[in-house]
């Protein structure tokens, strides 16, 4: 399984653009449905930091970026962001459910 973390501060007044692209984006990857993708967004407590796990069975290509939500999330980072994304590759140890 490749596992990836990513971990982005946005800048205060763009949180609630970001959630809200969020939301959208992974109703439409519900809606898509793809196989082999394990995908999470969340907010830290200091309210500006997110981080995205990405997880993807072994031998699945990437399928996200074929959703126009996925595009459109990655596109409008570059307004939100207040510097630039740290991207950490992980190896799971152990999980309960969530790969």
């Amino acid at each position: 399984m490749n596992t990836m973390m990513l971990q982005a501060t946005v800048k205060p007044e763009c949180v609630a653009d970001v959630e809200a692209a969020a939301q959208t984006m992974f109703a439409a990857i519900e809606a898509a449905q793809p196989e082999g993708v394990h995908y999470s967004s969340c907010r830290s407590s200091d309210g500006v930091t997110f981080v995205a796990l990405l997880a993807l069975d072994d031998g699945v290509e990437n399928p996200l970026p074929t959703i126009a939500e996925f595009r459109d999330f990655q596109a409008g980072l570059g307004a939100w962001l207040a510097a630039p994304p740290v991207p950490d590759q992980m190896t799971v140890v152990g999980s309960y459910r969530m790969f």
